[in-house]
């Protein structure tokens, strides 16, 4: 019969709770998989935890910088690269599973470049656009580049879109789609000229001050036709070419003061057949 003091149960007291021993951390010569199989079932903040991914991302540390420099020279630069990959080694420290037997240097790669791809995709075009033009642009630059050299000319898009087993119409959005991967500066010199004095921003268009009168031009036509031929004529010479009373008075057969009063009657006619069509 065992005692109380040995089982706690004759004086009512909670056994004592089994305390897991701590685990040991692989050696400094444990490959990737090891370190990866310690990290399992650890919380991310256990101090093992942080020292073992630290180990895993300094064991990688050169491959991500090697990644990062092949991606380098496309307009983004290297350090942002290099961030980005190590992003996706975080992502496949946490997606990998040693149960399943494979290296984990197979499921590192895609991972890491899959991740600098959609950098390049998501924060490096100027302008949004469609995603599948997107993906397929890199392809459609290294089929009209094989294309060149094979027909030692330019290939239509008729033919890159042969090679490519997609539609014209596709290559077409692919094309307008690659434009907006870049854009320039509105004060940015033109190209081709040899001073710098020459600014894309003279070619944008400007605010056309007589736009809010459309409405009121083409309201007006349309009366202006059901006056007589003469008071059209008087109309035109005067406020559309500008000649005095007197020299429309010469032209019509009428006295200057004559020409005044039809000019009167005319502009009130239209000032009231234009007020009853509002």
């Amino acid at each position: 019969m065992y005692s109380s003091a040995t089982t706690g149960t004759s004086t009512g007291t909670a056994p004592m709770p089994v305390v897991p021993k701590p685990r040991a951390e692989p050696s400094q010569e444990a490959s990737a998989e090891e370190l990866l199989r310690a990290l399992q079932g650890l919380d991310r903040d256990d101090p093992l935890a942080v020292r073992l991914r630290e180990r895993i991302t300094s064991h990688y540390r050169s491959l991500l910088d090697r990644i990062a420099r092949r991606y380098g020279g496309r307009g983004e630069d290297v350090e942002d690269l290099r961030q980005t990959a190590h992003l996706g080694l975080i992502k496949a420290i946490h997606g990998y599973s040693p149960e399943r037997g494979k290296a984990f240097i197979s499921y590192l790669l895609p991972t890491v470049t899959g991740e600098i791809k959609r950098h390049f995709r998501d924060h490096t075009w100027a302008v949004h656009t469609p995603r599948d033009p997107q993906s397929l642009r890199p392809r459609l630059r290294q089929v009209r580049r094989d294309l060149e050299q094979r027909l030692a000319r330019t290939p239509t898009n008729a033919e890159i879109a042969r090679e490519m087993e997609i539609s014209v119409k596709n290559v077409e959005e692919i094309l307008l789609v690659s434009e907006a991967y870049n854009t320039l500066s509105l004060d940015a010199p033109e190209p081709h000229r040899e001073d710098s004095s020459g600014a894309w921003e003279r070619y944008l268009g400007v605010e056309d001050h007589d736009l809010g009168l459309v409405v009121e031009r083409e309201s007006a036509r349309s009366v202006l036709r059901t006056l007589p031929a003469r008071e059209r004529l008087i109309l035109k010479r005067r406020f559309f070419d500008e000649w005095k009373q007197e020299r429309i008075a010469q032209e019509v057969g009428c006295s200057q003061m004559h020409v005044s009063r039809l000019l009167a009657a005319s502009l009130a006619r239209l000032r009231r057949e234009l007020a009853e069509g509002d």
